[in-house]
């Protein structure tokens, strides 16, 4: 039997999601209702299932996205988008690995709904201009536009240096063992001058409530937090990079940092419970 192209396309399909979204909880919501809405296509009718099915996940992740957009203005303290678990082959895919890293996803939060639609499907997955206007409901023309704004935007806020994998492993893994040794000048020494710390408790565990910026500030916090209890740290990936699972005093976070010219710059923490269910298998990401 021929594989359903659902089925065989489905990795695609929730990678698209996901980078709409930001959410693999949402994500998977959106693939049930494209199911339900493929089920009842004739299939003999449609030339090309691969572009049909991600247009239509589209239109149902730019439903759910507004949706989102009005019940996030809500949400408790700073939002981070949910982790993903992948594997070092993952990162292997350059572009895909960045483009579902934490810190493009929280760039591609600062972009509207369409924007972020056209800006994914164009710029990670090559579709053509004229696939997403019928997929986002704009002519061929404003779609080009879009793009292009929403191009420049996120090469404005994304990371300039692109970082090869063993170095930021490298990097993170120095951070984790001062962590968890309590070693504070080494911590110091890991870190920009001007790094940022973002953290994501959704009002559910303690987080504190804006971003945290310099490394004065930030290893004051995290040695207060190291006071506070035993703290484990493991090295994971996450989102196509290498990354951090901490424990204190019994709760996890995790952790995933941005490195550049051999520092960590911005670290996003998530410990917000409902955001850490996917930490254990990792996710089929493909394009």
């Amino acid at each position: 039997m021929t594989e359903d192209p659902f089925v065989a396309h489905r990795g695609l399909l929730f990678t698209v999601a996901y980078e709409m979204l930001g959410s693999a909880a949402d994500a998977e919501d959106v693939l049930q209702e494209s199911w339900l809405r493929w089920a009842d296509v004739e299939r003999s009718r449609v030339r090309d299932p691969r572009g049909y099915l991600v247009r239509v996940v589209t239109r149902q992740a730019l439903n759910r996205l507004r949706t989102l957009s009005r019940s996030r203005e809500d949400y408790v303290g700073e939002w981070l988008p949910e982790p993903l678990l992948t594997t070092p082959d993952g990162a292997e895919d350059v572009e895909l690995a960045e483009s579902v890293s934490m810190a493009v996803l929280t760039v591609l939060e600062t972009l509207g709904p369409t924007e972020r639609a056209v800006f994914v499907l164009r710029e990670v997955f090559d579709t053509p201009y004229g696939e997403i206007a019928e997929a986002v409901g704009k002519s061929t023309a404003a779609v080009r536009q879009i793009a292009r704004r929403a191009r420049d935007h996120v090469a404005a806020r994304r990371p300039r240096v692109r970082v090869d994998r063993a170095e930021q492993r490298a990097v993170v893994e120095r951070f984790l063992e001062a962590l968890r040794t309590g070693r504070v000048r080494e911590l110091m020494e890991v870190m920009a001058p001007d790094v940022v710390m973002i953290a994501d408790g959704g009002g559910l565990v303690a987080a504190f409530p804006a971003p945290i910026h310099g490394a004065d500030a930030v290893v004051g916090l995290l040695a207060r937090a190291d006071r506070a209890g035993a703290v484990e740290t493991a090295t994971v990936w996450l989102n196509g990079a290498p990354a951090g699972r901490i424990e204190l005093g019994g709760e996890p976070a995790a952790v995933s940092f941005v490195v550049e010219h051999g520092r960590i710059s911005r670290i996003y923490v998530v410990r917000n419970p409902r955001k850490l269910t996917r930490l254990e298998v990792p996710a089929a990401l493909s394009r």
